[in-house]
């Protein structure tokens, strides 16, 4: 089967022509919440969905059914708060309204419903506020900042957006994302919100499960650490960091109640179908990065976005859809690494104590 063969210029989904993501943060104190938007280029994306964790809460995921009437989207909204947060998808509607971009109902071009799909997060009172959740402005905040940010512009990872108070198996978690460009010319991407009841990291070694196996690691690019961290950390800080850890859950107040969100999007010319199959393979990439997974208190979603500006290469019928959904688990899997490692300083207030991987163990992440 074919394989991936390079990273993305920015190793983003906005490698992904036309695609554009915006962040947008809760303000206030107490608050730790935001909204992340995927925003399309104009014309919109053909899109899909497959949910599997047992609590998901989402908005306009049956209009992406293959068997119904939307065949395009303009934005995929990802938003804390939990289900009060997809709120901030009306934002996203109305600015959407004001471009006459959405599904035409009406002789006037004015005439327009924007099908703004979208699936939340469990954050509520990390902060401390409960009531501290992204509304309409937050997501109308990100997805102006999608617009503004340019083509191929650099995707900012860690505790921002949709991540800004995720966490994952009692560490901070957070948004990553990743980019390949395939052997084919047709390029993938992956962005993704971690904030799971299940674990990033291996009890019995400290290393990330994402950096297991070959998945991102095609073309000999190395692991999903691009040669910034070692798989195995030494064993004394591995003790330490359990030692912590297991401080910081004495101190946890409510059970979890999380979720992994994820997009997964291409160039490639993809039928509603077609991109519906990305979208369930791809969990693939989250059952690797992440154990255990899809579970009653998560509400594990991936959406697929494909542009269509690339055909799929000629091969032996349906086959040739292979390579995108290879390419489309992996990413997953390494955006989930580098949401973990992009995650800031520890987490330590009214709503829980959440160390970080790399206060654990050390390590890059990015600086937000």
């Amino acid at each position: 089967m074919t394989q991936p063969e390079q990273h993305g210029t920015t190793d983003s989904i906005t490698d992904v022509r036309g695609l554009r993501v915006g962040h947008a943060r809760v303000a206030g104190d107490g608050a730790l919440s935001g909204t992340t938007v995927v925003l399309a280029p104009v014309g919109g994306a053909v899109a899909a969905v497959d949910v599997r964790g047992g609590g998901p809460g989402t908005r306009e995921t049956d209009a992406l059914d293959p068997r119904n009437v939307v065949q395009r989207i303009d934005a995929v909204v990802l938003t804390g708060g939990s289900a009060y947060g997809l709120e901030s998808a009306a934002g996203v509607m109305a600015w959407l309204e004001e471009r006459h971009r959405g599904v035409r109902v009406g002789p006037d071009p004015s005439h327009v419903v924007p099908v703004v799909p979208a699936a939340c997060v469990f954050d509520l009172g990390r902060g401390g506020d409960f009531t501290a959740r992204p509304g309409p402005a937050t997501g109308r905040a990100a997805v102006e900042a999608a617009d503004a940010s340019g083509d191929h512009a650099r995707v900012e990872t860690g505790a921002v957006g949709a991540g800004t108070g995720a966490v994952v198996g009692g560490l901070r978690g957070g948004v990553g994302t990743a980019s390949t460009v395939l052997e084919s010319g047709i390029t993938v991407g992956a962005l993704v919100v971690v904030n799971a009841v299940g674990s990033a990291v291996d009890p019995a070694t400290g290393a990330l499960y994402g950096s297991y196996g070959s998945h991102g690691s095609h073309g000999g690019h190395g692991s999903p650490f691009d040669g910034g961290l070692p798989s195995f950390p030494d064993p004394a800080v591995h003790q330490a960091a359990l030692r912590r850890l297991a401080e910081a859950r004495e101190a946890a107040a409510p059970p979890p109640l999380n979720t992994t969100l994820a997009v997964v999007a291409t160039d490639a010319v993809l039928t509603r179908a077609q991109a519906q199959k990305v979208a369930g393979t791809a969990h693939d990439g989250i059952a690797r990065a992440l154990r255990p997974v899809h579970l009653m208190n998560d509400g594990d979603t991936v959406f697929t976005l494909a542009t269509g500006t690339r055909e799929l290469p000629e091969g032996p019928g349906p086959l040739a859809l292979n390579e995108i959904l290879a390419a489309g688990a992996d990413l997953v899997t390494r955006a989930i690494v580098r949401a973990v490692l992009a995650a800031p300083g520890g987490l330590r207030g009214p709503g829980g104590d959440f160390p970080s991987y790399s206060e654990l163990y050390g390590g890059p992440h990015d600086e937000n």
